[in-house]
């Protein structure tokens, strides 16, 4: 008796684990008998189903009242910039940066703007050529290894990184706009991203399946490069290596008149662009703190850096910021821009919207949570240009942005104080203005992280 009741008690116990794992016909059916909608339900149902949702969430006594644009210490500043549909926030940031730092050291300039296409193609080829000499690194790893799909999963981008902008000026230098100005390609990188990720792939499959030697592969591989740069000419045009332009100051009059090559423009206007003059900064609550992390290809060259980041509580991050803003010096930060973001307003706040009234849920997560969890992460590409200061505490910031002068508060974004502790991630700081305490732990070896890791993410 006993033999035959264990096993039938065991096929009981599975069959019904099998069943608590399912969308079973009755479980289905008592998810339907538990919803009865009342009459808020109904009302809120015809409501969401006609109009964004966001119109019907957005707090309205937080409209109510002064929108405050003072600020205590703000940065000089010479016009806003627009990426239009493309993912350069991280370039138009980096480059706005170096204009400011420009501007500051020839106040008489007239408005004046670096060529995003100029860099953007060399990022493109030199994204191109990391993904495929990694392909050929790793050619005898198998197919699935992670870090392969990790590679053929997302071949190129035209996200980025500071790390990524000090590395191709310092290895390209730098062209005004005019010199080589945007196409519709550059403008709007979709179409032109599509192309080059299913050439890529093609090349990358080729070259982990192609019986040669080294040299073999490496001479495969500039021909396949010749053809990315073919491409990239027809789509953003031929890099100039030779160009004259003339400085004019705001009343249109000839300051100066100069031949150049990218190089030494670079070395005369953005010359501080190594990355040994800055500290990375990072606040990510899931990892500890006061440690030096780097993030394995997360780079923009294939003999680049990798994006090396100092994690620190939020605290130590704004002493940074402030301590730059009060010098006049804009900073590159990236942050989770579309959280709570009223962008007709160009305002960020934790109080804009109020989901949890209207669908009757909470969204208890903080923000540990959220990046444990990927709901979170640093997403876009800004510089910070100001903070406003009481008590000796910040009260808001804001931030220069790249999506048009008519966008936000004239181009810019307000955040509260509150909403910088919860979506700040990253913070790029001349040296000068990080405490020698925090510069101390720039000397430790840091811990490596995979490519896959959350904060890989690329500003776009």
């Amino acid at each position: 008796m006993k033999s035959t009741l264990f096993p039938l008690l065991a096929l009981i116990s599975f069959s019904l684990t099998i069943q608590a794992q399912q969308i079973t016909p009755e479980l289905m059916q008592r998810m339907q008998s538990d919803y009865q909608p009342t009459a808020q339900d109904r009302a809120i149902r015809n409501a969401i189903g006609k109009v964004d949702m966001r119109t019907l969430v957005q707090n309205q006594e937080g409209l109510d009242g002064y929108f405050d644009t003072h600020f205590t210490y703000r940065v000089p500043q010479v016009g806003i910039t627009d990426q239009k549909q493309s993912g350069r926030c991280w370039l138009f940031c980096g480059l706005n940066i170096l204009r400011a730092e420009m501007h500051r050291q020839n106040p008489d300039m007239a408005s004046f703007e670096f060529s995003q296409s100029y860099l953007f193609f060399f990022d493109q080829l030199e994204k191109s050529n990391l993904f495929l000499q990694t392909i050929i690194d790793t050619r005898k790893l198998p197919m699935d290894d992670r870090k392969v799909e990790a590679l053929f999963s997302s071949p190129i981008s035209d996200g980025g990184t500071f790390t990524g902008v000090a590395n191709l000026v310092t290895k390209y230098g730098a062209v005004p706009k005019e010199v080589m100005h945007e196409t519709y390609n550059a403008n709007n990188t979709g179409r032109m991203h599509m192309i080059l990720v299913l050439k890529l792939r093609e090349f990358g499959l080729e070259l982990r399946e192609m019986k040669g030697n080294a040299k073999q592969l490496q001479a495969r591989k500039e021909e396949q490069l010749k053809t990315i740069y073919r491409l990239l000419c027809l789509t953003l045009g031929t890099p100039p290596q030779l160009f004259t332009w003339s400085m004019r100051n705001q009343k249109d009059s000839i300051l100066s008149t100069e031949t150049y090559t990218p190089l030494s423009f670079a070395q005369r206007f953005a010359s501080n662009t190594q990355v040994s003059d800055y500290v990375m900064l990072m606040n990510d609550p899931s990892r500890e703190y006061y440690k030096l992390y780097e993030i394995d290809m997360d780079r923009h060259t294939y003999e680049g850096n990798n994006w090396c980041y100092l994690n620190v509580p939020v605290e130590d991050m704004q002493e940074v910021a402030i301590a730059s803003l009060k010098d006049s010096t804009a900073m590159y930060i990236g942050c989770d821009v579309g959280k709570e973001l009223d962008g007709e307003r160009g305002y960020l706040s934790m109080n804009n919207y109020d989901y949890g009234s209207l669908l009757g849920v909470d969204f208890p997560m903080n923000k540990k949570q959220r990046v444990m969890t990927h709901a979170s992460g640093s997403t876009h590409a800004m510089a910070l240009v100001a903070v406003d200061i009481a008590d000796d505490k910040p009260v808001k910031w804001m931030v220069e942005n790249s999506w048009g002068e008519k966008s936000g508060y004239k181009g810019h974004l307000i955040m509260t104080d509150e909403w910088f502790h919860e979506y700040m991630f990253r913070l790029v700081a001349e040296k000068k203005y990080v405490p020698e305490r925090l510069l101390k732990l720039m000397n430790q070896k840091p811990v490596q992280l995979p490519m896959w890791d959350p904060m890989f993410m690329c500003e776009d």
